[in-house]
C-alpha cells in the first residue's frame, strides 16, 4: 500500500434470498448495494446464488440470466463507485447452466467464476442440474482511493479442495472471496457449534495463513427446503487472524477494511510462496497423469 492508498473496505451480506422469486432477490441485492456504496464501501460480497436460492433442482434454467442481461446492468448502475460479488445461475450461449460468482460495477461484469467443484453427496446434488467450470482465475480490480487489488472467487465447495486456493495463490492474489450456501449439519449436545462451522472456522484460517492472503467468507442464512443456514461470514488476515466476524445466524453486514501492509508483513515473517517448489508439484502431477 503506497501512502495516497487507503485500505479496502469490505461488506460482507448475509441475506435469506427466497428461493426461485429472481425479482424480489434482485431488488433487495440492489437496495443493500446502493445503501454500501454509499456508505463509502469498496467491495460488497453477496452469499451463494443469492440472486435466486440455492435448492433450485427444476427451476435452474428458469432463474437464469445472462452476463449481458438487464438484471446484471442494473446491479452494477446500483453499485455506484463500488464493485459488488453477487451469485447466480449464469446460461451460456450454448444453454448451458453455471453456478456462478460475478463482480459487477460501473463498467459492467468485471469477473465470472464460474463453480469448478459441484457436491453431489449428503443432500447436495448440484452437478445434476448445473454444469461444471473449467478455469480457476483471478482479476486486477480498481478501487478509488484504496488502489488495485488481485482478487479471486471460490464458490463454497470450491473451498474445500486445496488446489482452488493454491492456484489463486500462485497467481499473485491477494484476497480470495468465498460466497457460499452451506447449511448447517453436524449438531451434537458436546459440541458448542455446529460441525460445518467448525469446519469452516479451520479452513478459512488454515488457508489465509499457508497462503499468506486475505480471505472472505460470506454465508447466507434462514431456511430453505428444511434446510437452516448458519451465517458466520468473516474474514481472515495473511496470518490467520481473524479481522471481522464471525457473524450471527440473522441477515445483516459485516464490514472490514484490509491493509495492505500486512499482506507484506506476513510474507516477509513468512515467505512460504517463494519457497514453494512448484518443480516437485509439476513432476508429481506429471507422475499421476501417466498411470
Amino acid at each position: 500500500m503506497t501512502e495516497r492508498e487507503r485500505p479496502l473496505r469490505v461488506s460482507l451480506v448475509q441475506q435469506a434470498p427466497r428461493l426461485g422469486d429472481l425479482r424480489y432477490n434482485l431488488e433487495a441485492t440492489e437496495s443493500r448495494l446502493a445503501e454500501e456504496s454509499r456508505a463509502g464501501q469498496d467491495l460488497v460480497v453477496f452469499p451463494e446464488l443469492s440472486l435466486c436460492g440455492y435448492f433450485l433442482k427444476d427451476l435452474v434454467p428458469e432463474m437464469a440470466i445472462r452476463l449481458d442481461g438487464p438484471e446484471l446492468q442494473q446491479l452494477g448502475r446500483a453499485a455506484g463507485r463500488a464493485q459488488a460479488m453477487v451469485g447466480a445461475v449464469i446460461e451460456s450461449r450454448d444453454h448451458l447452466f453455471f453456478n456462478a460468482a460475478v463482480i459487477v460495477g460501473g463498467e459492467g461484469v468485471l469477473h465470472v467464476h464460474r463453480k469448478v467443484y459441484l457436491p453431489t453427496y449428503g443432500m447436495f446434488d448440484e452437478q445434476r442440474y448445473l454444469a461444471t467450470g473449467s478455469a480457476v482465475q483471478a482479476v486486477d480490480l480498481r478501487f478509488a482511493g484504496a488502489g488495485t487489488w488481485r482478487v479471486g472467487a471460490l464458490v463454497c465447495e470450491d473451498l474445500w479442495h486445496p488446489s482452488a486456493p493454491y492456484i489463486l495463490s500462485r497467481r499473485g492474489t491477494d484476497l480470495i472471496v468465498c460466497p457460499s450456501a452451506s447449511p448447517g449439519r453436524g449438531v451434537a449436545a458436546s459440541e458448542p457449534e455446529l460441525g460445518t462451522a467448525s469446519l469452516w472456522s479451520s479452513m478459512l484460517k488454515t488457508y489465509s495463513a499457508l497462503f499468506t492472503t486475505f480471505v472472505a467468507y460470506c454465508n447466507r442464512v434462514g431456511f430453505e427446503d428444511g434446510h437452516y443456514f448458519w451465517g458466520g461470514s468473516s474474514v481472515h488476515g495473511p496470518e490467520g487472524q481473524a479481522l471481522a466476524g464471525p457473524a450471527a445466524d440473522q441477515p445483516g453486514v459485516t464490514r472490514t477494511s484490509l491493509d495492505r501492509r500486512l499482506l507484506r508483513r506476513a510474507r516477509i515473517a513468512y515467505p512460504l510462496l517463494r519457497d514453494e517448489r512448484t518443480d516437485i508439484l509439476n513432476s508429481a502431477l506429471g507422475e499421476v497423469g501417466q498411470r
